[in-house]
C-alpha cells in the first residue's frame, strides 16, 4: 500500500468548498491539475478524471460515498480490483464559516508494491490541487 495527501485551512463556507468540488464541468477552471472531468459527480456515478500529471490521460473513478457537505469517496483501479485499486477520500471540517480541507488517496492491492516502482509522484499535484481550491473558494464570487 501507498498513499498521497494533503490538507489546507480554507477561508470559505463549506458549502462554497464542496460546490466546487462537485462540479465535474469546472474543475479545468480552477484546477491546474484536472484537464477535465468527464460525467457527473453523484452517489454510485462513473466519472472520468483526465489528469494534467498524466498528460491528460483519464482515470475511471466511482463516487462511492457523498455525503454533502463533508465527505465524497472515489474508488477505481484495475478491473480486478484485488490487484491494484485506489481510493480518494476528500474531507471537509468546518469551523464557522471556514473549513479544513483534506485529501489522501491510498493505492493498494496484489500488484500495488510493484506498481509503486513506476508510479510518478503525486504529492506536488495533490498540493497543487489543495491550494487551487482554497483560491478558488476564497475569490470574490463572479
Amino acid at each position: 500500500m501507498f498513499a498521497f495527501a494533503s490538507d489546507i485551512e480554507i477561508d470559505a463556507p463549506p458549502e462554497r468548498v464542496w460546490a466546487l468540488l462537485t462540479d465535474a464541468a469546472a474543475y479545468p477552471t480552477w484546477n491546474p491539475t484536472v484537464t477535465e472531468v468527464r460525467g457527473e459527480v453523484a452517489l454510485g456515478r462513473r466519472i472520468v478524471v483526465h489528469a494534467a500529471i498524466a498528460n491528460g490521460k483519464g482515470f475511471p473513478v466511482r463516487v462511492a460515498v457523498l455525503d454533502a457537505p463533508r465527505r465524497m469517496v472515489w474508488r477505481g483501479g484495475a478491473p480486478l480490483r484485488f490487484l491494484f485499486r485506489g481510493e480518494r477520500v476528500f474531507t471537509l471540517t468546518p469551523a464557522g464559516q471556514r473549513v479544513h480541507f483534506s485529501m489522501r488517496e491510498e493505492f493498494s492491492g496484489l500488484l500495488a508494491g510493484l506498481i509503486r516502482r513506476s508510479f510518478p509522484d503525486l504529492q506536488p499535484a495533490f498540493d497543487d490541487f489543495a491550494k487551487a481550491l482554497k483560491r478558488a473558494a476564497e475569490a470574490p464570487p463572479a
